[in-house]
């Protein structure tokens, strides 16, 4: 799906930015919640990585698994970058209503909040997409609520992708209630990158 970005924060920029800005962020667990992710998909799997940036996940961590993958984003210099490189991408943006790809696995990593207070509904969307399951990371300690009112305004200006600034962010709280709605999907759930970050596993709806 087409679209334009609109006035991306300067990390969304540049994937070189982005990917600095990350390692700041995660430190020595950067490289720890890809990882966890690329350990629930098999090799030779399909994948579709919703918002999914410059695809540091497919590059370093699935590639070498023989996975077919595919990129969503709003932003389109990350979508340019991906094709250039002979990666399946597209420009899409999550707000509209138009049904996801279908692959083996829907994968969303630290951008659900985006969709906050109605992300559920992007949930139901990629369970109908997936085929065996859907694996969200999200944060639950974030800089954006911080109780320094100055880091709480940059974090949240520093996080738009293009779709306008988001201050809504998950709580472990919070985040643990909206999987615990999908009852028996709900298939694990953990922490990973040193507490940062929940992982939650969803099986599929069987609807692809």
């Amino acid at each position: 799906m087409d679209g334009e970005i609109v006035s991306a924060s300067v990390i969304y920029q540049s994937s070189f930015v982005y990917e600095l800005a990350m390692l700041a962020l995660y430190r020595k667990n950067y490289g720890v919640r890809y990882q966890a992710i690329a350990d629930l998909i098999p090799p030779k799997a399909s994948v579709l990585e919703l918002c999914c940036g410059p695809a540091v996940l497919y590059f370093r961590y699935l590639r070498e698994k023989g996975i077919d993958y595919k990129g969503l984003d709003l932003n389109p210099g990350f979508v340019r970058r991906l094709t250039m490189r002979g990666v399946k991408g597209a420009v899409w943006d999550l707000r509209s209503e138009e049904p996801l790809p279908g692959a083996d696995y829907v994968v969303m990593q630290a951008s659900l909040y985006h969709f906050l207070p109605e992300a559920s509904t992007i949930i139901d969307r990629m369970l109908k997409a997936a085929g065996r399951q859907v694996i969200i990371a999200e944060p639950v300690r974030n800089l954006a609520t911080a109780k320094a009112p100055l880091i709480r305004y940059l974090a949240r200006l520093l996080s738009d992708p293009g779709a306008g600034p988001q201050a809504n962010r998950f709580t472990e709280e919070s985040l643990d209630a909206l999987a615990g709605r999908y009852g028996h999907r709900l298939r694990q759930s953990f922490l990973s990158a040193g507490g940062r970050e929940k992982i939650c596993v969803f099986e599929s709806t069987g609807e692809q």
